[in-house]
């Protein structure tokens, strides 16, 4: 028995030092793009690629279940998840943190694809762009209509940035008081965002709701299905635990 965490995520990271500490034989898989995490188990870096994909790699190592807590967004990474367990014959798990939500004293226009939210801004001039890595096209359709944005995420960008685009690298948690700052600083009138979920990025909704800025929140894209969902990680880690004591049980 042996479980295969694909992380990258605070949720994924705490939930591989969780199980660890609990006795479970597993791997915590990231990117490598960011840091690599301090956890006591065994940790992968730089995608499955390098030995041959993930069933492969999963076939290699013995890998008896996989817990995808991948970003929302990572919808790749997902698919990839339950086409290698099915394949492999084995069951893939999924944490799925639980979506913001839009509260009465919030201004949100939402939108499910790139190109309809970068046409809804032509009329905003100083935008805060907080997406993670956003494809060359859809940047330069926005800097083109704006006065100034200021695109921050915990990567460098892998594109080239127009003139009046500023990078600012930062990796949350953030507070209320800091990002408020920030987005008076820079005199913001409009916060792009996806909707992460998760206490790590919060406050710049709450700043935002304070200065009475619209959010343009990127809906989360349509995952596939998993054989099994959490959004309680304490749920999961449960669930986890069981699965691996009666597994054990039976080969006794």
């Amino acid at each position: 028995m042996r479980l295969l965490i694909l992380g990258g995520t605070a949720d994924g990271r705490q939930l591989a030092e969780v199980l660890h500490q609990q006795g479970i034989p597993l791997i915590y898989s990231v990117a490598g793009l960011v840091r690599t995490p301090k956890v006591g188990c065994e940790v992968v870096s730089g995608g499955f690629r390098q030995f041959g994909g993930l069933a492969e790699y999963s076939q290699q190592q013995g890998i008896t279940a996989i817990l995808d807590a991948t970003h929302p967004y990572a919808a790749k990474m997902s698919t990839t998840a339950v086409s290698a367990a099915k394949s492999c014959g084995i069951p893939c798990w999924r944490f799925y943190r639980e979506p913001w939500q839009e509260t009465s004293a919030d201004s949100w226009k939402k939108f499910s694809k790139w190109k309809d939210l970068t046409a809804a801004l032509s009329d905003k001039k100083r935008l805060f762009m907080t997406v993670g890595q956003v494809e060359q096209e859809y940047l330069e359709q926005v800097a083109g209509k704006s006065e100034r944005v200021l695109l921050r995420t915990a990567v460098a960008p892998k594109i080239n940035l127009p003139n009046n685009v500023e990078w600012i690298k930062a990796i949350g948690p953030f507070t209320e008081e800091d990002e408020y700052t920030l987005m008076q600083q820079y005199n913001i009138d409009a916060l792009v965002s996806k909707n992460s979920g998760g206490d790590s990025t919060v406050a710049k909704l709450f700043a935002a709701r304070k200065l009475k800025i619209p959010v343009y929140m990127l809906e989360r894209p349509v995952l596939e299905a998993a054989d099994k969902i959490f959004i309680d990680k304490k749920y999961c880690e449960q669930y986890v635990l069981n699965q691996f004591s009666q597994a054990t049980t039976k080969t006794r």
